[in-house]
């Protein structure tokens, strides 16, 4: 009997990572697998991205390994039973990761610029961009996007089973099975407040569960006996950024109670003062403020897409990778939350997902121009698949950004894309997409828009269309100068630079487009 392809990754993984003495913590998100190091002189970051099912590699606050939708799922179970198992008994030693060796003669200088060149250059980009980036209002932004990460799971099966109540509501079939389709799908969204105000604890050095039981009362159906400012309040009044701001509360409430209180009375006096302090400033508060907040923003989503329409999109996808390149996408995590909360869906992501579209086009373009380089063609075609599922590491930083100018022409398809979803949201074509996390082909079961889904879809695969030929066509024609297309083209690859994972290294790199990550 073969062994199971996930347990023969992690089992694989394991030991380049430095062994589980070497691993602190195993947690996931969308696409990566995410790892606590203790020291990081013990990976084996290259090794790494040299197996089959490794997309790439990328150096953050955790170090993350890019294995794709589905599979990290999978195998993140299989790492964690690995990393128990070897710790109940001793290993030896790890040995710290050997520096690249230099290249043969003749072999990585082949050709004047390979697939490993511009891996390099996309290293270095990563870095200084990390340095830049390592800033406390981004290093907040970050951490306000792992509390929403966890959700993600939920957030697209709800989202996928709302779909199918939908289709089967519209078709009149299985009335009997509509009801509890609808009770599946909208339960978590019910509750999400909750959820959001546990992760936020969490995340912030506070008790999880404290976090969730101020976030609580904004569900709570009995707020409708209570007054703010003149208004009865309302359950759910203030939504996921209200149960942020409550749990952020609470944790500075509950860090100062400890602070002053005698540790024979913490455990009565502090959860006590931490959720009457907070709840009642919730209550009193926070919900309405929230309220006018969130009412807001999903006033202004749908009035820029309204008015602004194709212009409005362009821009938005056209400006969304830089901002991921610096670090302020993370700061829509919480605006895609609202507005499903609000309307059902988000209509900001459809056009966000476009950038993909403008990076699969570029590459294809690449692929086509540069014909002698192999080790940047192999590099395009392991990519791409997975690019086009949203999953655009390798794509932008082995591929597009290193370049330099065939990244520009990627947004510019991008915007093109954007711009075009947009215009028929104007038209009253609405598309938007129920969870956040996936892009690409892979949002199409998450779509849903003012019209019926099969208009919505097909809007979407049109966006994703001009995303792909605008990207195309740019790059093709304007992605490369005559000297750097002669450059990439010197001469052809020796096989040390062309073989089948030189595609999976150049996605050492930061994170990109809502693969929150």
């Amino acid at each position: 009997m073969s062994e199971d392809p996930n347990r023969a990754t992690a089992a694989a993984i394991l030991p380049l990572v430095g062994g589980a003495g070497n691993v602190t913590s195993v947690a996931h998100c969308m696409t990566r697998l995410r790892l606590g190091i203790r020291d990081r002189s013990l990976v084996h970051g290259e090794a790494l991205g040299a197996l089959p099912a490794v997309l790439g590699v990328v150096e953050d606050d955790t170090y993350q390994i890019v294995l794709g939708p589905g599979t990290v799922a999978r195998v993140t179970p299989e790492l964690e039973r690995l990393v128990e198992q070897a710790r109940s008994h001793p290993e030896p030693a790890p040995q710290p990761a050997p520096a690249t060796p230099a290249a043969a003669p003749g072999a990585a200088t082949a050709s004047a610029t390979t697939a490993e060149q511009l891996a390099d250059r996309g290293a270095a980009l990563k870095a200084r961009q990390k340095a830049r980036n390592a800033t406390p209002g981004k290093l907040f932004l970050r951490r306000i996007a792992n509390i929403f990460v966890p959700l993600i799971p939920a957030l697209i099966g709800c989202g996928i089973i709302a779909g199918l109540n939908g289709l089967l509501t519209n078709l009149g079939r299985l009335p009997a099975v509509v009801p509890a389709l609808a009770a599946l799908a909208s339960g978590f969204m019910s509750l999400i407040a909750v959820f959001v105000g546990h992760n936020t604890a969490k995340e912030f050095g506070g008790t999880p569960v404290l976090g969730g039981a101020v976030a609580a009362v904004i569900v709570f159906p009995g707020v409708t006996h209570i007054t703010a400012f003149g208004r009865h309040l309302s359950p759910g009044q203030g939504g996921v950024l209200g149960a942020l701001a409550a749990a952020l509360l609470a944790v500075q409430v509950e860090k100062k109670c400890r602070a002053v209180v005698p540790a024979a009375l913490d455990v009565l006096v502090t959860p006590t003062v931490t959720v009457l302090v907070t709840g009642l400033v919730t209550v009193f508060g926070l919900m309405y403020v929230a309220g006018e907040v969130s009412t807001a923003l999903g006033t202004l989503a749908t009035w820029l897409l309204a008015h602004g329409g194709a212009v409005a999109g362009f821009l938005l996808g056209g400006l969304f990778l830089p901002l991921v390149m610096l670090g302020l996408h993370q700061a829509l995590i919480p605006i895609h939350a609202t507005l499903i909360q609000q309307q059902g869906y988000t209509v900001l992501l459809p056009i966000l997902a476009m950038a993909g579209a403008g990076q699969v086009g570029a590459a294809l373009a690449l692929y086509l121009r540069l014909p002698r380089n192999r080790s940047l063609r192999t590099t395009i075609r392991s990519a791409l698949p997975a690019g086009l599922l949203g999953v655009g590491e390798p794509l932008i930083y082995g591929v597009s950004l290193p370049l330099g100018r065939p990244f520009l022409t990627a947004c510019l398809g991008g915007a093109c894309g954007g711009g075009f979803i947009g215009l028929f949201n104007q038209l009253g074509d609405t598309v938007g997409s129920t969870a956040i996390g996936p892009s690409g082909w892979a949002l199409f079961p998450l779509v849903k828009g003012g019209q019926g889904l099969a208009t919505t879809v097909v809007v979407y695969a049109l966006g994703l269309a001009v995303g792909y030929v605008t990207g195309f066509l740019a790059t093709f024609f304007f992605g490369l100068g005559t000297q750097q297309r002669a450059e990439l083209n010197a001469a052809p690859d020796s096989e040390a630079g062309a073989g089948p994972r030189s595609a999976a290294r150049p996605a050492t790199a930061p994170p990109v487009p809502l693969t929150p990550p």
